[in-house]
């Protein structure tokens, strides 16, 4: 019988761009949050466990505005994204106030995990065919990682710039996976910039990283050498950190692992930025009136 896959859920952000808790924002007027709609879309395509990684002080406020709510639907286990977390007895650099990015986030999780597991983010909006086709491939014994990817066009936020890893593909695998942290829309499509001065255009149809990822139990140990190395390679950083994305992007370069890419052509959205929440709350409602959601998740 397949062994139902988990879903990991990074929640830990403070949401410096939005300007709070996004993870914890209502969408709906019921108070229902995105996390909701990716929660409710798992369970019907055959995950099983939930597991919510945060931070440690946000743990009483989520419980009450999503936590609770949920439990009553399925197991939920709280992770902790710690600052001090860190491989091989190291300690954090003095000043560093944030925890390390979602490479740390998805580590966290590693004593609550022993089965094939999705990540996802909080925040975002992923459609139900996505977890319907990760679901699929982490229920049949897979032998490597997979991903959702979705066409960049449908990933921008109309409010500022955006964060996506740009996929190299052949034959369906990932080949390379290059993190892009500024990508802003265009009148003629998308460009990026790493130094605020120069941009290089992008074509809206290229398939980029939403942080949907499939992962073996394995890929824990993976991600704690990532680690060492990160902190090994930028001591005393009090604000690089250790991306998911650019990790799996080295794995999958060094032969290490396979990484199937399985298509979306659905729209991405989510709350990066305050002001993108009216258009959140707007297609929430069109998939209500369309039927794909009933009017209360829950």
């Amino acid at each position: 019988m397949p062994v139902q896959p988990t879903l990991v859920i990074m929640a830990a952000g403070m949401g410096s761009r939005f300007g709070g808790a996004k993870q914890m924002t209502p969408v709906t007027e019921r108070g229902e949050a995105l996390l909701d709609f990716s929660v409710y879309d798992a369970l019907r395509a055959g995950f099983g466990k939930i597991v919510v990684v945060i931070k440690k002080e946000i743990e009483r406020d989520f419980e009450e505005a999503v936590g609770a709510r949920l439990r009553r639907q399925t197991g939920i286990t709280y992770v902790y994204q710690e600052l001090d977390d860190l491989p091989g007895g190291r300690k954090p650099p003095e000043g560093r106030e944030k925890p390390w990015g979602t490479g740390q986030a998805v580590l966290a999780a590693r004593h609550a995990v022993d089965t094939p597991f999705a990540v996802i983010n909080a925040d975002d909006y992923y459609g139900r065919n996505a977890f319907i086709a990760m679901s699929r491939f982490l229920s049949a014994s897979p032998e490597g990682y997979a991903m959702v990817g979705y066409r960049l066009g449908n990933t921008l936020s109309e409010h500022g710039s955006v964060a996506r890893g740009i996929c190299g593909i052949k034959d369906g695998f990932l080949q390379t996976l290059t993190e892009r942290t500024q990508i802003v829309k265009t009148a003629d499509g998308a460009a990026y910039t790493e130094d605020g001065k120069t941009w290089v255009s992008l074509p809206v149809n290229v398939i980029v990283s939403m942080q949907l990822f499939g992962f073996l139990p394995d890929v824990f140990r993976y991600l704690e050498e990532g680690f060492e190395t990160f902190l090994s390679d930028n001591p005393g950083t009090l604000k690089d950190e250790f991306y998911l994305p650019k990790r799996v992007g080295e794995l999958v370069s060094g032969g290490q692992v396979t990484l199937r890419v399985l298509e979306s052509e659905d729209s991405w959205f989510g709350v990066t930025y305050r002001e993108d929440l009216p258009s959140v709350l707007q297609a929430i409602g069109r998939l209500r009136q369309n039927g794909v959601y009933p009017p209360s998740l829950w």
